[in-house]
């Protein structure tokens, strides 16, 4: 690995790069009519192209596409025209209820292709069976020897049936050609045009050999292919709402997190209780909560006394007390007393809302691998077409004219061929992992992140409040040195001067020109002496050693456990702290850890970091303070504490929201598993585009056949998918 710095830590260095993202705008859009991964791929060109678009990105999955853009040289009404323009349609934005929006609208949308595929097979069914029924002369098939008199006696009537028959299906399947074309004329042919060619070929060379019965060439009564072009869009229908119902179920995660909150609240209102819905609610309002309630926004106590159970947020099952001045939070679950809070945070702003978006931004946003994908589908089209404009005029050839076996075979290579496994291998597996994710406390930001996960062989702690409690504690005292140090340190904010104050129950001494050394200590005048505590709590008077305060903060439960999984999972472990290299030593020995990064100020973090990288290792760092937040995002994946301090968890790609270590091997079984499916989709998806693509080809593969393994590949992959559902982390 060379020594350059990573992309991650990279961005928002470059005063370009900045400046672009300062003055952009990022927005949501919801899409609908995208069926494969060229679909996705047409809809980010249609984008790209618009002048002030900074980046886009389409997940097919979510059917989403989340764009950067510069505000002041393009609109958003001019992205949705593009989108519709490229033949689909631009549903809506991102606003507060986009998440519900959606919901209702997959809903209804999946209704829609029900009804669709009703009225498809109701008209596919019966001109299926009239198609073949007179070709297999059984005498217990119903109506078949009446079928065979009027194929025989009156050719007409019987394509004319045939015909009727045929066109409320292609009604239903209107959106194959209006897309497949539009895609086809702009030279950006996906699905639907692969769909739209072969049924629209079907149904040209029948109504060609309809007009040939008209003037009299009976015979042709035998190539009627009206029943291919009706069971080939039946059966794709079927596929595509089969595939919709399979990708609502990834996103269950998302539902189950919105269905936490309340729908209704209680105020107090003019000395009164009302009930409102939970849109009504404006910050300031008073809200009552009763025993067995949920929190409904986020606020503070202002009357009663209660216990908490905020378990989803924290992961710890004992009930939290609150009382007067105490924080609650959307969706814990009130269990004693009834109390009264002030709401301050409401819709968007609550904490139950940031997990949210959070899911929702990490199950839109595209794994690397996925452009695996995207460029294999860019170019797979086309080359379809060509395959099967090869082998029909090759099979027109070898068949000395024979017309109909030429276009069976060019119709089944198109159809066949449909990539929507392909477009759906990545982004469906990456909805459930970060959902599985979010359903065990576990935060992960984006697809790169859950990608990034399984490759990680190094993971840096932090020690203070990260291995360890975070409450340091005073074990012992060498000299007369306690009341200078307490009187000194009464004024820093940092734990340990915490706990050494938290020990000393005396009387303060006044101290003068106080002042913290980062990292390093604190320094000070009392009685006119100069009083120095360094690291390591050494306490100096005028620069003469007069005695030390032993602290030490105890390992959390969890750390030795989760770090003996590490290790046992081939990674390494690292503790890096600011202490001296004689209590982080002790720490490792304690959990496990194999090495020891001691002595290291906050802003060498970072550096520490990169050091490792460029050992060629793939590094994950794990911290909760502010100091951490540089290493944090210099890391391949920086994974903070939920407990932690806001601007580590900002600078963080994972959050573990219950603040437990065990959570940090999960993490790594989690995109473990998630990359295996994934590869497991993309291998498949292959196989079974290379494979029956050549068996079309060489006439070996019927085009119903084709539309029936086409449509079942889909839910196949979508069933291993659902499987992550299921896996124990």
């Amino acid at each position: 690995m060379d020594n350059q710095p990573h992309n991650k830590a990279a961005i928002g260095k470059n005063d370009q790069e900045t400046a672009e993202k300062t003055n952009s705008r990022n927005v949501t859009i919801p899409i609908g009519g995208m069926n494969c991964a060229s679909c996705a791929r047409n809809v980010e060109k249609a984008i790209e192209g618009l002048d002030g678009v900074v980046s886009v990105s389409v997940n097919l999955a979510t059917e989403r596409a989340t764009v950067t853009y510069k505000p002041q040289t393009t609109r958003l009404p001019t992205i949705r025209a593009a989108i519709e323009k490229a033949g689909y349609k631009a549903l809506g934005t991102d606003s507060e209820d986009v998440t519900d929006a959606n919901s209702e609208r997959k809903e209804k949308w999946i209704k829609k292709l029900w009804a669709k595929f009703a009225v498809a097979s109701a008209f596919a069914l019966p001109l299926l069976y009239i198609a073949m029924a007179p070709m297999i002369k059984f005498a217990w098939l119903p109506f078949s020897n009446e079928l065979h008199h009027m194929m025989s006696n009156n050719p007409m009537a019987y394509a004319l049936l045939e015909l009727l028959l045929t066109l409320p299906v292609i009604g239903v399947g209107y959106k194959f050609y209006t897309v497949g074309y539009k895609s086809l004329w702009k030279r950006t042919p996906n699905m639907d045009s692969l769909i739209a060619i072969s049924t629209t070929a079907a149904m040209l060379y029948s109504v060609y050999n309809v007009l040939q019965i008209a003037a009299g060439h009976f015979e042709a009564v035998e190539s009627l292919y009206f029943e291919s072009a009706a069971v080939i869009i039946a059966l794709i229908l079927l596929g595509e709402t089969l595939e919709t119902v399979a990708k609502g179920k990834t996103g269950e995660a998302i539902k189950k997190l919105m269905g936490l909150a309340p729908k209704t609240v209680l105020i107090m209102k003019d000395g009164a209780e009302h009930e409102i819905p939970i849109e009504e609610v404006e910050i300031g309002d008073v809200i009552i909560v009763k025993p067995g309630a949920k929190i409904p926004v986020d606020g503070t106590v202002i009357d009663g006394y209660t216990s908490i159970n905020e378990s989803m947020l924290t992961g710890e099952s004992v009930p939290a007390d609150k009382k007067a001045g105490d924080p609650v939070y959307t969706a814990t679950l009130n269990t004693t007393g009834t109390i009264q809070f002030k709401a301050e945070k409401i819709g968007s702003d609550t904490v139950l809302a940031h997990i949210i978006k959070l899911v929702e931004d990490a199950q839109g946003s595209k794994a690397p691998i996925a452009r695996l994908a995207d460029i294999v589908s860019g170019y797979f089209v086309p080359v379809v077409c060509v395959v099967a404009l090869l082998s029909g005029i090759i099979w027109l050839f070898v068949s000395n004219g024979n017309t109909a076996l030429a276009l069976t075979n060019f119709i089944s290579v198109l159809v066949i061929a449909c990539p929507c496994a392909l477009g759906l291998a990545t982004p469906t597996a990456v909805m459930v992992g970060t959902g599985k994710g979010a359903e065990n406390g576990i935060l992960i930001k984006s697809g790169v992140a859950l990608e990034t996960a399984h490759k990680i062989n190094t993971i840096i702690f932090d020690k203070t409040g990260t291995i360890t409690e975070g409450k340091p504690e005073v074990i012992s005292v060498e000299g007369d040195v306690l009341q200078l140090a307490a009187s000194l340190e009464r004024y820093s904010e940092h734990p340990i001067a915490k706990a050494i104050c938290e020990y000393y129950t005396g009387v303060y001494l006044d101290a003068t020109q106080f002042k913290a050394i980062i990292g390093q200590g604190v320094e000070g005048f009392i009685e006119g002496k100069k009083v120095e505590i360094t690291r390591g709590s050494r306490v100096l008077i005028d620069g003469i050693y007069a005695g030390r305060i032993v602290v030490s903060d105890k390992p959390r439960n969890s750390s030795k456990t989760a770090i003996s999984r590490l290790k046992g999972m081939g990674i390494e472990t690292v503790i890096i702290t600011g202490d001296n290299n004689e209590t982080a030593e002790n720490i490792a020995r304690l959990v496990g850890i194999d090495r020891v990064l001691a002595e290291v100020m906050p802003q060498d973090k970072a550096n520490a970091v990169k050091e490792l990288q460029a050992e060629g290792r793939i590094v994950a760092m794990v911290g909760d303070g502010i100091n951490d937040a540089p290493a944090l995002a210099q890391a391949d994946i920086g994974i903070a504490i939920g407990s932690g301090t806001d601007v580590a968890i900002e600078s963080a790609d994972i959050i573990l929201i219950h603040s437990d270590l065990m959570d940090v091997p999960t993490v790594v079984t989690l995109s473990r598993k998630t990359i295996r499916n994934i590869k497991q989709n993309l291998f498949w998806a292959f196989c079974y585009n290379t494979l029956g693509i050549p068996i079309a080809a060489l006439g070996l593969l019927n085009p119903m056949i084709a539309a029936a393994a086409m449509c079942f590949s889909d839910v196949s992959l979508l069933l291993n998918v659902l499987r992550l559902k299921r896996m124990k982390l």
